[in-house]
């Protein structure tokens, strides 16, 4: 007979309590520690497409990129056919498509030429573009403090993409602005589809519209990986399909305002896998420039979820 001060516990019955402990938690609780995994898992992710940028161009790491998602979603793809491609806006998906090729290719791009926490910081930019183009595309009202969220927004990124005395503009910065803005339109384009399309249709288009348009500029810029850089691309698609599960799964256990502002994490995690693999170090006006622009977002995303709250019905009573 097991002594249960000196035998270890058998496994199911380890299995069975860790399963009744994580269960146990808030739902909420378990969402963020789930979005914090998927956060890691697109830093790496991230810190891979710099290491295979030395020498790659970045078409070519997402063309295998986007090879390995496609492999990967096929068998929902296949499930629903013909269906999966049944789309009632072919134009809209069209315009998702080549928004999520150039969001892609330049946001990458910029990860690759910008210290990581400077194209992070950029990058965040797109709650902001996102904001300007739900006033303009779906006619959403935005009061004054979301005005003066945006209006501060956009100075902290100024301030980082101001250009200094004898240097000019930074074109990877300019590349990591349009990237934003790129995709601050897919995220419209999706609020769109997704009222009037199914989830594996969106999925459908995204896998193979972006896959097609990545093979003339990688046949173009082709250069044979080393074995390395095999094992990159290959650890670069499977991480980024394991990120994307990942953030499923957490959207699924908590609620989507709560998670949101986790996403700011990613900024410490870059930033200190950029000193540590790239002797990376943000200059003082990134460091100014970020703090603008996460309370500004923080702030936007405060007041969407007071106003969420606001046009709920009251069941009371």
């Amino acid at each position: 007979m097991p002594d249960p001060d000196i035998d270890p516990p058998p496994p199911d019955d380890l299995r069975h309590a860790l399963v009744a402990w994580w269960t146990a938690l808030p739902s909420n609780f378990r969402g963020g520690l789930i979005y914090l995994i998927a956060a890691v898992q697109f830093c790496c992710m991230i810190v891979l497409i710099k290491l295979a940028g030395e020498r790659l161009h970045v078409t070519e790491i997402l063309f295998f990129r986007q090879m390995v998602m496609m492999l990967l979603v096929l068998p929902a793809i296949i499930r629903g056919w013909p269906e999966s491609i049944h789309t009632a806006r072919p134009d809209l998906q069209g315009i998702r498509i080549f928004l999520a090729f150039f969001g892609m290719t330049f946001g990458f791009g910029a990860f690759i030429h910008l210290p990581l926490a400077e194209a992070t910081v950029i990058g965040f930019s797109k709650t902001f573009f996102t904001t300007i183009l739900a006033i303009f595309l779906l006619g959403e009202v935005v009061r004054l403090p979301r005005w003066t969220a945006l209006i501060a927004g956009f100075v902290g990124v100024m301030i980082i993409v101001w250009p200094e005395e004898d240097v000019g503009v930074d074109f990877w910065q300019l590349v990591a602005l349009g990237s934003a803005i790129a995709v601050s339109g897919v995220m419209i384009v999706i609020r769109i589809l997704s009222q009037i399309d199914r989830p594996v249709t969106i999925l459908t288009y995204q896998a193979l519209g972006v896959g097609i348009l990545m093979i003339p500029p990688t046949l173009y810029f082709w250069i044979t990986p080393t074995a390395e850089e095999w094992m990159l691309l290959i650890a670069i698609g499977v991480i980024s399909a394991s990120a994307q599960y990942t953030n499923i799964f957490a959207f699924r256990a908590g609620e989507a305002s709560l998670l949101a502002p986790l996403e700011y994490t990613r900024l410490i995690i870059l930033t200190a896998f950029g000193w540590w693999i790239f002797s990376e170090w943000p200059e003082p006006r990134v460091w100014v420039g970020a703090s603008i622009i996460i309370t500004a977002a923080l702030f936007m995303m405060y007041r969407e979820r007071i106003a969420g709250r606001k046009k709920k019905p009251d069941t009371a009573g």
